[in-house]
């Protein structure tokens, strides 16, 4: 023990030491020790680290681009969504198909524009009568940093614009990233070159920025005034005669075969590149189908990334382990040899399912090939048989979960068919449960308490400290000081992040309680209709459940599946006492309602019959952007209900027309809209 517990204290110091020699290094652009010398104290720290288990990895978590509360943050004229990910061709028909629906065409082809996908950092530039007025970093995609000073290192970027035809405001998107070529002599210094620009980017001293030699791909618009393009790829044709870089391998093309060879001809290139790219970005290159197309709430409709194959590579299962999510779902993951996929050293690939297990026929100590597609957890591509030992034997999944309690599988209403996975059905009864949902209740999109992590929860959990989410608020932080590794300072930054997580949003509260299939667009829909705690509330109450839960089925994107999950984990004695315990620790906001205004604010509004100029989904998307709520069942609370001129349905309209709501034909919407 004593031998341990030197090692630790040893370890520590070193890790305050590398932590000292980062400040000196990133936060204040003097460092006092050679990078070789910085290099041997990193790497004396990971063999530590590889070699006692019990140290964790604490120094992964140690890095010299964590962005400096110095920069101002500035808010980006038009969001930075992120984009959706595509795989294979299925998915871009699924894509393709997805436009045309909503578009509502038929034989219609949507020319699309392809762009390498650069693996760089993005940045906007916001130009002001042409003059670099503004710089920013992508940051969470609302709200980035005042990186100015530091892009306008980058030789390339244009400061100021001559040009009659130059917008009065203009947002410019682009990608920031190191040459392959470049990024040789800084491989010891940083782990590939989207970092080495993270961080060069980051630097709070310009001077230090201008050291790296950074380059830039302008990709994309944001918000123009006044808007002189019709086109993605006019855009990108005048931005270019402006002075800005532009990625040569630009291409229009047309249908699933023209993008298909496209995706081949540039994964076969990029080898070639000089810079790292993972895959094509496809966008609608109409600006007006764009802008009609419009964003889901994480992503833009129009455009998708259509990534390269995974990256792939071989190595041996060691173990097949059983973990238990906070839904109760039992997942097998393989224990394997640590392999590097991508850049990424990888110890564990999901197994997903008992069936997928019985289809591959998986076992301990196969020799099997992994991938990793995405950001996604490895997952196992296939076996060689060829290797397989002759002891081998097959892995017999257990019925039972890790805390004893027969695991089942549910019937899927929405699909028909028995669920692929099995779950522990005792919820917070459950041990393994129970700590997979306090870890999801202090998560960044739920209550986020920063230094309440993961970890963390495991070690309060075994402590005892914490068993329910209540006791998160009566923490024994006497007991807690006598924590290795818990000195004042973070103790008190945690009591901090506790008090400040008890201000919560509506939205958020629901999301936290992990209530099974309500994600987070489903917490805002169900906030959206509930409006306050105390309303929301209602639902502990059997006897009004019943009556809220038919209301329920009139909201747009709340289906059976969802509604069931509700009723469930109401219906648990168990689930009802935390919750209700959690309400009575928490201040929880009311929902905010944003005035959109617009034609039809604060209306409600269903839709019946097919329009001829435009989906449904079309049409429910304009109503919102109009200020209007679409609602997906007659009732009282319905202010309109609009029919298409094709086969509308006949009981909907004799049934607003008995509880006297407004109806309009396909004309009449036009004609408002047009107004």
């Amino acid at each position: 023990m004593e031998n341990k517990q030197k090692i630790k204290s040893v370890y520590k110091k070193k890790l305050k030491e590398l932590k000292k020699h980062n400040e000196y290094y990133y936060d204040n652009d003097n460092p006092k020790i050679s990078d070789a010398q910085y290099d041997d104290l990193k790497k004396e720290i990971l063999n530590y680290e590889n070699k006692y288990d019990f140290l964790g990895k604490t120094s992964s978590k140690i890095v010299g681009t964590t962005p400096s509360n110095k920069f101002k943050k500035i808010k980006h004229l038009i969001p930075m969504l992120s984009l959706s990910n595509a795989f294979e061709e299925s998915d871009m028909r699924d894509f393709i198909k997805k436009l045309k629906n909503f578009l509502n065409f038929q034989n219609e082809t949507i020319e699309l524009c392809s762009e390498p996908k650069i693996d760089g950092i993005s940045a906007t530039l916001i130009y002001e009568k042409g003059k670099l007025v503004k710089g920013l970093s992508r940051g969470d995609g609302v709200t980035g940093e005042d990186i100015l000073e530091n892009l306008k290192t980058i030789k390339k970027i244009p400061r100021k614009i001559e040009s009659k035809n130059f917008p009065d405001l203009l947002e410019i998107r682009c990608e920031v990233y190191i040459s392959k070529k470049d990024f040789l002599p800084l491989k010891e210094k940083f782990a590939n070159p989207r970092n080495a620009a993270g961080g060069s980017l980051r630097q709070k001293n310009s001077n230090e920025t201008a050291k790296i030699p950074l380059k830039y791909f302008a990709y994309g618009l944001g918000k123009v005034e006044p808007k002189n393009f019709s086109k993605q790829s006019e855009f990108l044709q005048k931005i270019s005669d402006w002075g800005f870089i532009t990625n040569p391998e630009f291409k229009l093309v047309n249908g699933i075969e023209e993008i298909e060879n496209q995706h081949k001809k540039i994964d076969n290139l990029r080898s070639s590149l000089d810079y790292d790219i993972d895959g094509l970005v496809f966008k609608v290159n109409d600006l007006l189908l764009q802008k009609r197309l419009g964003n889901t709430s994480n992503s833009p409709r129009w455009a998708i990334a259509y990534k390269f194959s995974s990256e792939k590579a071989i190595t041996k299962i060691k173990d097949i382990i059983i973990q238990v999510g906070r839904t109760g779902a039992i997942t097998p993951v393989a224990k394997v040899d640590p392999v590097n996929v991508g850049g990424v050293i990888v110890s564990n690939a999901t197994l997903h399912n008992e069936e997928e297990i019985q289809r591959k026929d998986i076992r301990i100590g196969d020799t099997i090939q992994i991938q990793r597609a995405g950001d996604v957890i490895p997952q196992v591509v296939s076996v060689d048989l060829s290797k397989r030992r002759n002891d081998s034997k097959k892995f017999l999944f257990p019925n039972k979960c890790l805390c004893g309690s027969t695991t089942k599988k549910e019937f899927s209403k929405s699909t028909k068919k028995q669920d692929a996975v099995r779950r522990c059905v005792k919820g917070y009864n459950c041990n393994y449960i129970a700590k997979e949902k306090l870890k999801h209740l202090v998560s960044k999109e739920a209550l986020n308490i920063e230094g309440l992590g993961k970890k963390v929860v495991d070690q309060f959990w075994k402590l005892k400290l914490i068993q329910e989410p209540s006791d998160i608020f009566e923490l024994n932080y006497k007991k807690i000081e006598n924590l290795e590794g818990w000195g004042n300072l973070s103790i008190k930054n945690l009591k901090k992040a506790i008090s400040s997580s008890k201000n919560i949003s509506l939205e958020k509260f629901i999301f936290s309680i992990g209530i099974r299939h309500i994600g987070q667009e489903n917490a805002k829909i169900l906030a959206a209709f509930f409006l306050t705690i105390e309303e929301f509330s209602k639902l502990f109450d059997s006897k009004k459940r019943g009556k809220i839960l038919k209301n329920l089925a009139d909201l747009n994107g709340i289906g059976e599946t969802q509604i069931e999950a509700i009723e469930n984990f109401f219906s648990n004695e168990k689930n009802l006492r935390i919750t209700k315990n959690l309400v009575n620790k928490l201040s929880i906001r009311n929902f905010l309602i944003k005035n959109i205004g617009g034609k039809f604010s604060n209306k409600k509004i269903m839709f019946t019959g097919g329009f001829q100029n435009m989906s449904r989904s079309e049409a429910k998307s304009v109503a919102e952007n109009n200020g209007g709520k679409v609602l997906g069942s007659i009732s009282k609370k319905l202010d309109i209900l609009v029919v298409g001129d094709s086969k509308p349905t006949k009981k909907k309209i004799d049934k607003a027309r008995e509880l006297n709501i407004k109806i309009i034909s396909e004309k009449e919407w036009n004609k408002i809209l047009n107004s």
